[in-house]
């Protein structure tokens, strides 16, 4: 594993422990974890270009409240992001990648134990799906800006998703230039939310053109179609979240540019879900972290861990 800096230790939650996990396809995905090895687990999947770290405002929100150190926090890196293996690019499917967690979920939580999930982007349906083929272990479900179904007739794909479709001009903004890493911030509601050494942080993992190949295959792993590869994994996790009976919060922001509306579909696809509407951007855990904590703990309170 590669050693985390100084400078991004100093902003993590004190105390976490650290372990790379054999997912199969000779990838290895790092695993941060928090609180006791027996405690209720969470979950807690980031999406792209992101990694673990975009949690660690929510983590350390969740052990300063009552009950928080009871909760056994895990924070995988997606293959392909933070300190995990990172594959080429013809290697990343929405499928492939909940294979891979959930291979890490068997590894780090055998036996099926229970678990919440909390996710965001990618890391929900991806999430899901790694969790469908064993849907009894799934006690609750905390949701962040993320979507989770096909895209529906007559959808238009986002300018950014676009972007990723085109076949040269999309190599050099991710690959050469960094892609989007580098105008995070133009995604949140309060834009410096993401500046200075907090943005640097998100960069540094995929400082070289060698390691970039995840942020282009995640983005082109968006349909821009009925008949996307993605399309039969989404409907995977579309249904999983459609039916499963476990408690369900979610927290948006509002302010979201490519995703902020999808809120009202998750609505009616879950209408008994507490819902928290915020002025935050995407990577809402930057800028709320709090309410976030909070559905973390409500869920866990509210699910049945028989």
């Amino acid at each position: 594993m590669p050693a985390i800096p100084g400078w991004i230790e100093a902003h993590l939650p004190s105390g976490a422990r650290h372990q790379m996990v054999d997912v199969g396809d000779g990838q290895r995905m790092h695993v941060a974890e928090w609180g006791p090895a027996n405690g209720r687990a969470v979950l807690m999947v980031h999406g792209n270009p992101t990694w673990g770290f975009l949690w660690r405002k929510v983590i350390a929100a969740i052990r300063v409240r009552a009950g928080g150190d009871e909760l056994r926090l895990i924070v995988p890196d997606l293959i392909g992001l933070g300190l995990s293996t990172k594959p080429a690019a013809e290697m990343h499917s929405l499928a492939q990648h909940s294979r891979w967690l959930g291979n890490a979920i068997d590894a780090v939580l055998p036996g099926g134990a229970p678990l919440v999930l909390a996710a965001q982007d990618w890391g929900a349906a991806i999430g899901l799906g790694a969790l469908a083929p064993q849907r009894a272990r799934l006690r609750g479900i905390v949701l962040g800006n993320t979507a989770l179904s096909p895209p529906r007739p007559g959808f238009k794909p986002t300018l950014f998703h676009r972007l990723a479709q085109l076949p040269i001009v999309s190599s050099v903004l991710f690959e050469r230039l960094g892609f989007p890493l580098g105008v995070l911030h133009v995604s949140q509601g309060d834009r410096t939310s993401i500046r200075g050494e907090i943005a640097r942080a998100y960069r540094w993992p995929l400082a070289t053109r060698a390691d970039r190949a995840a942020p282009l295959a995640l983005a082109r792993m968006v349909p821009d179609s009925q008949t996307h590869s993605s399309v039969p994994a989404l409907e995977i996790t579309d249904e999983l979240f459609r039916t499963a009976q476990v408690p369900i919060s979610i927290v948006w922001g509002n302010k979201d540019p490519v995703l902020g509306r999808v809120i009202n579909h998750l609505e009616r696809l879950r209408p008994d879900a507490k819902v928290v509407r915020t002025e935050a951007g995407h990577f809402l855990q930057e800028e709320v972290p709090e309410p976030l904590a909070d559905a973390v703990l409500d869920v866990v309170g509210r699910a049945s861990w028989a």
